[in-house]
């Protein structure tokens, strides 16, 4: 994954190409794993480390994003126990 980040345009159409689909939260946690380790890597430079950490950060933002959808859908059918689709603001 690290040699991903030697040039910084095609990490950035990577992300694109990641960030235009929409991903699980599996995916999206298997990423964060993979990033993790990466920065772990005592041979990252700290651009790619501060590299890795925004897109780790832009990922972390998508699960609560995902999770904080999952709340709400939970709350719509436990207020009046019929399931509603729920359709964010």
């Amino acid at each position: 994954m690290m040699g991903e980040f030697s040039d910084g345009q095609t990490a950035v159409q990577n992300e694109d190409t990641e960030e235009n689909r929409e991903m699980t939260l599996e995916e999206l946690f298997a990423d964060l794993d993979g990033i993790l380790a990466d920065m772990n890597d005592r041979e990252v430079s700290l651009e790619d480390a501060f590299s890795l950490y925004e897109k780790g950060m832009r990922k972390i933002r998508l699960c609560n994003e995902k999770l904080d959808l999952v709340e709400k859908k939970m709350m719509v059918i436990a207020q009046d126990g019929a399931e509603e689709v729920f359709s964010p603001s």
